[in-house]
């Protein structure tokens, strides 16, 4: 039986087991992994505007020597060399990142030229990375430009065997030239692709006028350029505060032109689509809308897309507004979306913020003066080292005889030279490896050229260092010849997204749009039955009705149209035409599509016309002028809009003159011009003539240029030729009528 082992002490202190309290202990590590993924994956530096993988990448395409000029390499090999040398976290999250930096629908300025299958707008995904090749763009030499020159600070790699740039020396501003997106831990980055030409003009603004505000900058940047195009629809507004704040969003829509086929037919054909839209996830959505019957206008819609985007949208029917189809589409669906704002970055010290327009740019600014001093400072200790030699070598000139001979015959002709001309090891080092013909009188002169030459730019470089306005003026320098070199390709440089306002469309014109436009008459009996024939009625003798019932109202009008009744008792009510039953049966009952009772009647009944004015009148002599947009119910149970005492009568006529004439019961008439009657929504109205103890009869109105009339009991026109004697004020009595007036009183037969 085997003895009981005793179990090994525990460590001393500094051992691998620490006591420490559980809270304690997931709170540091998920705080350093926080950080971590904030750091090294999800945040931009705002210097270069990229994230690790993404500048690793274009390093080690740098380091390949995969120049536009020079052939393109395989993405595996390149791939692996960034998960060797950098970025050791799997293959296909660097490759992920290469073929967005060679998509030109993600990126608005390419930084990776790719051959072969990078996937395209519709979502699919691009080939495998053995398949395709790489090489870099020249918007990517720009921003590796100077990075062997000591532009920027390296830091170790992951296994300390080589080193990575910390940044980027960037010519131009990448962050909001190309926009970037990241989800880290309990913070995310939106930022939109810009025109990478005007950010340069706002930064030279700034430059000139360091003090310029938000609202200044935005007159030179207005707003995003997104690589697919599509119309920003955003208001301007709305643009200034996103860019005073880095946070809000970009309402951007697709643009589309209108095709006009044969027999008035059309068709829209959508040319750009929204940014990060997938067209064949926006062409399912639109399918799913006609299959759903969610988009009552749309018709049919087909991908006709090659190179370009094509996208054939037509409607259910030929009346319908191109516009109005189109205001009903970005509210179902992606040809309208929201691109959120967040330009939350990494500072300069790795911290964390969010930045406007201006905060972003001066960073970007900073980032190019420290750039160029270093730049100008590795140059120096170039000239430097350079001009040390050619003061050894032009002593060579001056003593040629001598030093040949210590050379021929010294033992130690190294030492000699020194000791003989107060050479440096470094310069002694140089003479020794001239060759013979370089001892020529032409190549003394050559090297005095240079040595005046570098002299003359080491003091450029020296007073560069010294004065602060030069290196500002450097900086201003280098952008405008960036500008140049990318203004070389008009097609990458001009803006592509455009700026428009949304139309304000009706909501109930989009199911008006619907109706199809036809004439029809609608048909009122005196027991309240209504209905709609089709074309006009010539013949009212020709309609039929049931027993004991007749013709009420005959009203010329269209299926468009929206239908408004009159009743006794003030109210307006609305009825569609195009939901009104039809005339091959004996119709409706109107009370019960209406809250109407058995003793209210129908005064009058018409079309509403846009814009259309009426005067509302009771028997009891009070009356104002109603607009008919002012007339429209939304509510069975009408609109109130006649305050009409108990037993009075109304009349209702459309404002067709500048003058009205008014009748009583007393037999008196009066005549005024129609603008001493107020416009109003609802009420009583004012007086409009002064009677003891009757009332208004009735009422018309004309213009003065043809004259009044009133209509005979047999139904013939009478002028009248002195109706200018009856003009009074407002609310006066008035004058008896004219010799050969109707006797009841009636400008025209009840």
């Amino acid at each position: 039986m085997s003895k009981h082992v005793a179990p090994p002490p525990p460590p001393e202190e500094g051992g691998r087991i620490v006591d420490e309290q559980l809270s304690e202990a997931l709170s540091k590590r998920y705080l350093a992994y926080a950080l971590s993924t904030i750091m090294n994956r999800a945040l931009p530096d705002v210097r270069d505007g990229l994230k690790p993988v993404h500048r690793r990448v274009l390093y080690a395409m740098h380091e390949m020597r995969l120049n536009p000029g020079s052939a393109a390499r395989k993405c595996a090999k390149v791939v692996g060399e960034v998960m060797g040398n950098f970025h050791p976290h799997g293959d296909q999250s660097i490759y992920d990142a290469l073929v967005r930096l060679a998509q030109d629908f993600s990126q608005r300025y390419p930084l990776v030229e790719g051959q072969g299958n990078f996937g395209n707008i519709d979502g699919d995904n691009a080939a495998a990375m053995r398949y395709t090749e790489c090489k870099m763009t020249a918007e990517a030499v720009l921003l590796l430009d100077g990075i062997d020159e000591d532009a920027v600070d390296f830091r170790p790699t992951y296994d300390g065997q080589d080193e990575e740039p910390v940044v980027l020396p960037c010519a131009f501003p990448n962050l909001l030239a190309n926009g970037s997106a990241g989800i880290a831990v309990g913070m995310a980055t939106s930022i939109p692709p810009h025109n990478a030409g005007e950010l340069i003009d706002a930064c030279l603004l700034l430059l000139q006028h360091p003090d310029a505000s938000t609202a200044d900058l935005v007159e030179r940047v207005p707003g995003p350029d997104f690589p697919t195009g599509g119309i920003i629809v955003e208001p301007k507004a709305s643009l200034l505060e996103m860019y005073e704040t880095g946070r809000g969003g970009v309402r951007t829509r697709a643009r589309y032109v209108v095709e006009q086929l044969e027999r008035g037919a059309w068709r829209i054909v959508v040319l750009e689509v929204p940014y990060q839209v997938q067209k064949s996830r926006l062409v399912e959505q639109l399918a799913s809308l006609i299959e759903l019957k969610k988009a009552p206008l749309l018709g049919d819609v087909r991908d006709e897309s090659d190179e370009k985007v094509r996208l054939v949208i037509e409607p259910k029917a030929r009346n319908v507004e191109p516009e109005v189809l189109m205001e009903s589409l970005y509210r179902l669906c992606d040809l309208e979306v929201r691109f959120p704002v967040n330009i939350n970055v990494l500072d300069k010290t790795c911290t964390p913020r969010v930045m406007g327009l201006k905060a972003a740019l001066q960073a970007f600014l900073d980032h190019r003066r420290e750039v160029d001093g270093r730049r100008a400072n590795w140059r120096l200790q170039k000239i430097d080292a350079r001009l040390h030699i050619l003061d050894g070598l032009l002593i060579v000139y001056l003593n040629l005889d001598e030093v040949i001979r210590i050379v021929r015959f010294e033992d130690e002709p190294k030492a000699k030279l020194m000791a003989a001309f107060s050479l440096s090891e470094i310069q002694a080092e140089a003479i020794l490896n001239t060759r013979l013909r370089s001892l020529a009188k032409l190549e003394e002169m050559e090297l005095s050229r240079e040595h005046a030459a570098l002299t003359e730019e080491r003091a450029g470089l020296a007073g560069l260092l010294a004065s602060d306005v030069k290196q500002w003026a450097k900086v201003a320098e280098d952008l405008r010849k960036v500008r140049a070199v990318m203004a070389k390709d008009p097609a990458l440089s001009k803006r592509r997204s455009t700026f428009a306002d949304a139309p304000l469309i009706d909501a109930s014109a989009v199911a008006d749009s619907l109706i199809v436009r036809e004439p029809i008459t609608v048909i009122i009996s005196t027991r309240g039955w209504i209905r709609a024939a089709k074309g006009r009625v010539d013949d009212p003798s020709e309609l039929k009705f049931k027993e004991g019932d007749a013709l009420a109202f005959l009203v010329p009008a269209e299926t468009t149209d929206k239908l408004l009744i009159f009743a006794s008792d003030g109210r307006f009510f609305t009825l569609a035409c195009d939901k009104l039953p039809s005339a091959r049966s004996q119709g409706e009952p109107l009370r019960l599509m209406l809250d109407l009772d058995d003793k209210t009647e129908f005064v009058s009944v018409f079309p509403h016309r846009a814009g259309g004015k009426r005067v509302l009148a009771s028997t009891g002599g009070y009356g104002f002028i109603a607009a008919e947009d002012d007339l429209l119910a939304n509510r069975k149970a009408g609109k109130q809009v006649v305050n009409v005492d108990e037993g009075k009568a109304l009349i209702c006529l459309p404002v067709t003159g500048d003058h009205i004439a008014v009748v009583g019961d007393n037999g008196k008439a009066l005549i005024f011009p129609v603008s001493e009657l107020p416009e109003m929504p609802r009420g009583k109205g004012v007086k409009l003539q002064g009677y003891r103890e009757e009332g208004l009869r009735d009422a018309i109105l004309f213009n003065a240029d043809v004259g009044a009339a009133w209509v005979d009991s047999a139904g013939r026109n009478r002028e009248w030729p002195e109706w200018r004697d009856w003009i009074g004020k407002r609310a006066a009595s008035g004058k008896v009528v004219p010799k050969g007036f109707p006797a009841s009183k009636r400008f025209r037969p009840k």
